[in-house]
């Protein structure tokens, strides 16, 4: 947890790999559910489908959907805990869903916090997939705010990456084989239920 701390400090972002073994990742497939959404963008009457800018679909986290998520989501509240005794955010909770990309989908450059609705503040991206190669694609691209390109990060199990969600676009390139991840937020206080969906 310090070298993400130092890392945050002194860059914004960090790339924290086999954050969880290799039987923690396929416990965790096993809990996502078979009802997937079509994932949308947008917050409450704004709420829209565009196909144009993500093809993905979701399924928001539950801690009653099985222990591997319970423990997911445990990790996630130290991970909290850290980040506010570092940085004094206020973060208060943590909102999260799996992401299921099939061949073809993407999603667009864009930010996780818009202007005039920055309750999120910090972005966790975990994979789940299983002996990637360099042929399936669907790299998560990350940029700085004048567009220089920071990273390219193959979607590799086990992997989180960490990033202040105001400060760095980033898109999802189409994948050439199903892509699983979970995409997380932590918010500021006073913003439950107002989901604004944005996919990793």
């Amino acid at each position: 947890m310090n070298q993400l701390i130092d890392a945050l400090t002194t860059q914004g972002y960090y790339i924290w790999d086999d954050f969880f073994s290799a039987e923690q990742v396929a416990a965790l497939r096993d809990c996502i559910p078979e009802d997937w959404k079509k994932a949308r963008i947008g917050r409450n009457d704004e709420v829209t489908r565009e196909s144009a800018i993500r093809s993905d679909k979701i399924q928001w986290l539950k801690r009653d959907m099985g222990e591997p998520v319970a423990e997911f989501l445990d990790k996630m509240e130290e991970l909290r805990l850290a980040a506010n005794r570092a940085f004094f955010l206020g973060l208060f909770e943590y909102e999260a869903h799996f992401a299921k990309y099939e061949k073809g989908d993407f999603y667009q450059k864009h930010l996780d916090c818009f202007q005039g609705y920055e309750n999120r503040r910090l972005t966790t991206v975990f994979y789940m997939n299983e002996e990637w190669s360099e042929e399936d694609a669907g790299e998560l691209v990350v940029y700085d705010l004048d567009d220089n390109q920071l990273a390219k990060l193959p979607p590799k199990s086990g992997r989180l990456f960490v990033f202040f969600s105001e400060q760095f676009p980033h898109e999802v390139l189409p994948t050439n084989a199903k892509r699983f991840s979970i995409a997380g937020w932590f918010r500021v206080n006073g913003v439950t239920g107002n989901k604004l969906d944005i996919a990793n």
